[in-house]
């Protein structure tokens, strides 16, 4: 796709330094970019390359102040992040326009009673079970299981290989990556009196409302009772794990890795960095923000928290107890010494203090 500065202006509503007429055809990294790559700054950290890439056209935010020369034409914009996004799309539409033909694949096995709604595609060696309904415009990629009685929304995507259980819902424009499991069981078992483990049974489902994205190889376990449920516009990364009858808030977000145990209820706003633990049946309060690695123990009560550690304490708190922390072997040598110190000047005092007659 070839698109000029001007155009690209226009398009994001931003603001043209230099050349009007520069031509790109492709994004690129700012520190991999060539002629007619588009790239973006948004990360300070990476400042030093906005005037060393060899990009035709770097979009920046309009805040950003170049203190050496750019040989690249700017487009200012408000939000680097949020037009890129856009423009990615743009790029992805124009690239892949269809994503699959829309058509049922004559190598898929979709039940008679299955409801398929239009401009709708079902790649080779899907099955869709009895009972299902999917929606307009979505695309079912090769090898996707969908069970019995699934409802699908509109313009949703299922990457090869995801599996979506009996029973369980997903909402208008949502995306499941690669091998994403949906409605499987949780992990509940009974202890015996002879330590063995007796399976409970799980009747519930997994409901994803709208605008939900769920990254390659992530799980999401069926409610053993009720539903698991992720609402409007969660956003899950990959290899992460969701177990029963949790409730995951509006718009709020987790890293890879995460880990939340069953019957946790976690706030809108949310946001859990990479390999993140979070313990069973307790609430996350809305807004909280978990650095990665940390272990959540107990209930986080207090709106727009700042975590880490584990157990995760105010990220604040737990960074100054670390300076203290990793400095513990040079303080234990001074303690040390100043015992020593002590010790001698103890001695000192004995030896010159007056006996008595």
């Amino acid at each position: 796709m070839d698109i000029t500065a001007a155009q690209l202006t226009q398009l994001l509503e931003g603001i043209l330094e230099g050349n009007p007429d520069a031509v790109v055809r492709q994004p690129a990294r700012i520190e991999e970019a060539r002629e007619g790559d588009l790239a973006f700054l948004d990360n300070p950290k990476y400042e030093s390359f906005a005037y060393t890439t060899k990009a035709s056209i770097l979009l920046v935010n309009k805040t950003f102040r170049p203190v050496q020369p750019v040989a690249a034409t700017l487009i200012r914009v408000d939000d680097v992040r949020s037009s890129l996004a856009f423009l990615l799309e743009k790029f992805s539409d124009l690239l892949n326009p269809n994503g699959a033909v829309p058509q049922i694949s004559e190598h898929a096995l979709v039940y008679p009673d299955v409801q398929i709604g239009i401009k709708t595609a079902v790649g080779a060696f899907a099955v869709v079970e009895s009972g299902t309904s999917i929606g307009e415009n979505c695309t079912i990629y090769p090898q996707v299981f969908i069970g019995r009685n699934v409802h699908i929304g509109n313009n949703c995507k299922l990457f090869p290989g995801v599996r979506i259980h009996h029973g369980c819902v997903i909402g208008d424009n949502c995306t499941l990556h690669a091998n994403a499991v949906i409605g499987a069981d949780g992990f509940g078992f009974a202890p015996q009196a002879d330590n063995s483990w007796k399976k409970v049974p799980h009747v519930g489902n997994v409901v994803l409302e709208n605008n939900v994205e769920i990254g390659a190889n992530t799980c999401i376990d069926r409610a053993a009772l009720g539903s698991t449920i992720l609402h409007q516009g969660v956003k899950i990364d990959n290899l992460v794990h969701i177990a029963h009858n949790v409730e995951v808030g509006k718009n709020s977000v987790m890293a890879a890795q995460v880990g939340v145990a069953g019957s946790t209820k976690i706030g809108e706003n949310v946001q859990l960095g990479g390999q993140t633990g979070i313990s069973g049946h307790i609430t996350i309060a809305d807004g909280t923000r978990v650095q990665a690695q940390s272990g959540i123990a107990s209930s986080v009560k207090e709106p727009n928290q700042a975590l880490f550690g584990a157990p995760a304490i105010d990220y604040n708190d737990f960074i100054r107890a670390y300076v203290v922390f990793k400095n513990l072997p040079d303080l234990q040598k001074k303690v040390r010494e100043l015992e020593k110190k002590l010790k001698e000047l103890e001695g000192a005092e004995n030896t010159s203090a007056p006996k008595g007659g």
